[in-house]
């Protein structure tokens, strides 16, 4: 019996050097900054210089004092409402075109998957920037069929809109769910749908939108928490403008830190971006109670 023990604790400690260089690394490049950060939104703290506790000065002057703070939060609420249901429906729409049985349907499905490899980097920013500027691609396109160029970047909705379709074509991660999601979906289903008459309406709205449902929900989670985040396009194209109309929570964040090198606050409102993808995540699963069908009931 001891002998079993003492093998098991040895066990047991071969197992935590195992992972001692991950636990390591969590403490050091994950927890520290996370705590370090919570500390620094309470202080008046500028790169380079001591911070100086200030309590809740910070948050204080974020929602009296600061001009831009609540175009920022705007933009970005704005965005979300914008690219979410957007890239969700655009996804679904092509895992449904996908979810044939045809020849070659492989490589197609690899072609639309391209577009989330590549990702929301500087370089697709650019060549967006390039397809949608007033002379760019689109408008040159237009041009040739006698058709008026369109200022895509002329207004702040506009703009935002623009920038929102940016996210909505990379839409393969969802993409590939909803297609896992739409094969696992039962035949029988159909067929009895079909037995009793139900239009493709129907059984897309009764029979494919509840099955799949669990996987909507964790598409609008994650991407909701993407979209609350976005930067780089907003940063490479259009830097905020016009009229701050596209001037998103990410870019604020950015200035206040590495243009005006103000870390404290920043981090404050790196925290205050925390509670409202926490209080909006949960909001959303609070809602999955009343929307989402799990075959098993949820157990």
């Amino acid at each position: 019996m001891r002998a079993a023990r003492l093998a098991g604790a040895r066990g047991g400690f071969r197992g935590i050097i195992y992972i001692f260089p991950w636990i390591i690394g969590f403490i050091v490049f994950q927890m520290y900054p996370l705590i370090s950060s919570l500390y620094y939104s309470f202080t008046n703290y500028t790169l380079g210089r001591t911070p100086v506790f200030v309590g809740l000065e910070n948050f204080k002057f974020m929602f009296m004092r600061d001009p831009h703070f609540f175009q920022s939060l705007r933009a970005t609420l704005l965005f979300v409402v914008i690219s979410v249901p957007l890239k969700l429906i655009f996804a679904l729409m092509i895992a449904m075109m996908l979810n044939k049985a045809i020849r070659g349907i492989g490589a197609f499905r690899t072609i639309y998957y391209i577009p989330s490899i590549l990702g929301g980097s500087v370089a697709i920013s650019v060549l967006w920037r390039v397809l949608f500027f007033r002379n760019g691609v689109v408008n040159n396109a237009l041009a040739s069929v006698g058709l008026p160029a369109i200022n895509f970047f002329g207004s702040p909705g506009a703009a935002l809109f623009t920038l929102s379709m940016l996210t909505v074509w990379q839409f393969g991660s969802s993409m590939v769910l909803f297609l896992a999601a739409l094969k696992n979906i039962p035949q029988e289903l159909y067929e009895a749908g079909r037995v009793d008459g139900a239009s493709r309406l129907q059984m897309f709205f009764k029979i494919t939108v509840p099955q799949i449902t669990p996987i909507i929900l964790f598409n609008t989670v994650m991407q909701t928490i993407n979209a609350f985040q976005e930067f780089t396009s907003a940063f490479v194209i259009t830097g905020g403008g016009p009229l701050r109309g596209t001037y998103l929570y990410g870019m604020k964040l950015y200035e206040e830190a590495f243009s005006k090198y103000k870390m404290g606050y920043a981090c404050a409102l790196s925290w205050l971006l925390f509670a409202i993808i926490l209080v909006v995540t949960a909001s959303i699963f609070r809602s999955s109670t009343k929307w989402v069908y799990y075959a098993d009931g949820g157990d």
